[in-house]
């Protein structure tokens, strides 16, 4: 793993992690997921793996966790969003429904990139993430 890549991780880890907590998630990075009485709602970072960037993935299922399409049970404590369908996840920040996707970059000259990048996925989590596990609707999560 790079310098940066573990630099902007301990920017997540001390900047969005909390507020994760704070909120029930469990999990450990880059994988969160909440228990809920109708569904679990899930958090995934995923980062490019040519460096300097990554996408966060939300993603909800049943309280039961998911079977894959090819027969596999994934339970609820192990649930991750790439385990779920496409249809039913989206990228924090990204514009549905044109799919532009949203990537969060932190490659640059920038003395503060990290906690500046960590500080927008916190800003966007907040203001959209609760509205797309609330409604289901990827509109939700347009930034403008």
């Amino acid at each position: 793993m790079n310098d940066s890549r573990e630099q902007m991780i301990a920017a997540l880890r001390e900047i969005v992690i909390p507020t994760l907590l704070k909120l029930g998630f469990s999990g450990s990075f880059p994988h969160f997921r909440r228990a809920r009485e109708n569904q679990i709602d899930v958090l995934s970072f995923q980062f490019n793996r040519y460096g300097g960037s990554f996408v966060v993935e939300l993603a909800y299922c049943s309280p039961e966790g998911i079977a894959t399409s090819w027969g596999e049970q994934i339970s609820a404590k192990k649930v991750c969003a790439h385990h779920i369908h496409p249809q039913r996840r989206v990228r924090l920040g990204s514009n549905p429904p044109e799919k532009a996707d949203h990537w969060f970059y932190f490659e640059s000259s920038g003395e503060n990139i990290y906690q500046e990048t960590a500080l927008e996925v916190l800003s966007i989590f907040q203001s959209k993430a609760e509205l797309f596990w609330q409604t289901h609707q990827p509109a939700m999560m347009r930034t403008n």
